[in-house]
Parts: structure tokens; sequence; C-alpha cells
């Protein structure tokens, strides 16, 4: 594994108690945490704290999208819980980018704008009227989160090539829906192996549950760590 990559794995679980048990499976030197909505609201800023005391690097996932004041307040107090990474919606448009960045300026915070979900396909595309297909739009919002100051986007590994020479390079690429395998119901339709997200281009991959589901989760994380070092 490249010093650029890193792993964070995702603990969606609305209890405090299962989200301590599974993190104490895993070894902050393979991965940080990510703390999305579920356990943030079951939980608060408590889980957050807890899991930086035992050393974790934190991703705090909560997608702000709002008026770009409330979103600038948000970005602020999530700043003080000392996470490592927050995002908001790029849908959100460049005045609220701009004003979540203010809120985070000068402080080691990673703050990345959500392209599309990797939930997201063409049929959603024109659900809510979006022009273009997949690739046209996630170049144009991963353009204004560039040009709104923004440290990188999260969006789906195979997204990556098709974008990477239009964004700075220092720009962080942050790919959830990894999966080691095929999952049953799986919501994610755009995922990606872990070595194929780092040679699209990824600098962060987000891992649940094929991590969180399995037997021995350090295990499994040990094995990808181990996998993106050869």
């Amino acid at each position: 594994m490249t010093k650029q990559t890193e792993i964070y794995v995702a603990i969606d679980t609305k209890s405090a108690n299962d989200a301590k048990k599974l993190i104490r499976q895993l070894h902050n030197k393979y991965c940080g945490i990510k703390i999305g909505k579920e356990l943030f609201t079951a939980c608060g800023p408590e889980i957050v704290l807890w899991a930086k005391k035992e050393g974790f690097k934190v991703f705090l996932d909560l997608k702000f999208h709002d008026i770009p004041n409330t979103v600038m307040k948000a970005c602020e107090a999530a700043s003080r819980l000392n996470v490592d990474i927050i995002n908001v919606h790029a849908l959100g448009g460049k005045e609220m980018m701009v004003a979540a960045k203010s809120a985070v300026s000068g402080k080691k915070i990673k703050l990345i704008g959500v392209t599309l979900l990797t939930s997201h396909n063409k049929d959603f595309l024109e659900e809510i009227g979006l022009k273009g297909n997949i690739k046209d739009c996630v170049k144009r919002l991963a353009l204004s989160v560039a040009e709104s100051g923004l440290d990188g986007i999260v969006c789906a590994a195979p997204d990556i090539p098709n974008i990477q020479k239009y964004l700075p390079n220092d720009f962080v690429f942050i790919t959830p829906g990894i999966r080691l395998g095929h999952i049953n119901g799986d919501d994610q339709k755009r995922a990606a192996s872990p070595t194929d997200a780092v040679n699209f281009g990824s600098n962060i991959l987000v891992v649940g549950r094929p991590v969180t589901g399995a037997s021995n989760p350090n295990e499994v994380l040990h094995q990808i760590y181990n996998q993106l070092c050869n």
C-alpha cells in the first residue's frame, strides 16, 4: 500500500456497545473509523470522542446539505470533535461549499464533497432531472468541489479515471462501496475491489460489510491491508 492509501471501516450500527465491540476488534494501524448518520444519530458526539481516544482517525460522514450558514455552523461544530474528515453534498452548490471551507480553514481536517452516491444510477439522474450521464454529472460536481477549495470528493472508484486529469494533483478521492465479493441484497450499484479502487486512483477506501460482517473483522482488514501493500 502506498502511503497515500488509507482504509476507513464504516461502523453502521445504532448501538454504542455494538460499535465499540466492533471497533475494539480492529487495529488503528490498519484503519480509521467512518461514523455515519445511523451511529451518530443514535450515540451523538460521544462515540466520535471515544474512537479518537482509542487512537483511530475518524471520518464523520454526515453529508451536510443545507443553506450556507447552517452548513458552516455544522462544520464548525464537527471540527470541535477533532475529526479528521468531514463531508458535504456537492449538490448544495459552491456558496454552501465555500462557507463550509471557511469553517475549517487552518485546521487539520479534510473537507470532502460528495458527488453522486454509489447507489445512484442513470434512473436516479432522470428521476431528479440531472442532465447527462453518470460520468458527466460526477465530473461537473467534482469540478465544482475543486473550485470551492475543498480537499477532495467521495465518488465511486470507476468514476476517477474520467475526472482525475481535470482536478488538482493533491486532490483526495474517497471511494465507498468496496467489496471483496458478492453480497446478497447489495445496494451498492457501482462497487469495486480494493485493488481495483487503488488502480483507479483512490486514496481512501471505505469498507463496511466485508469487514464488519466477518467473523474475524481484524483478520479481513489485515488481508485487505496486506493486499494493497503488495
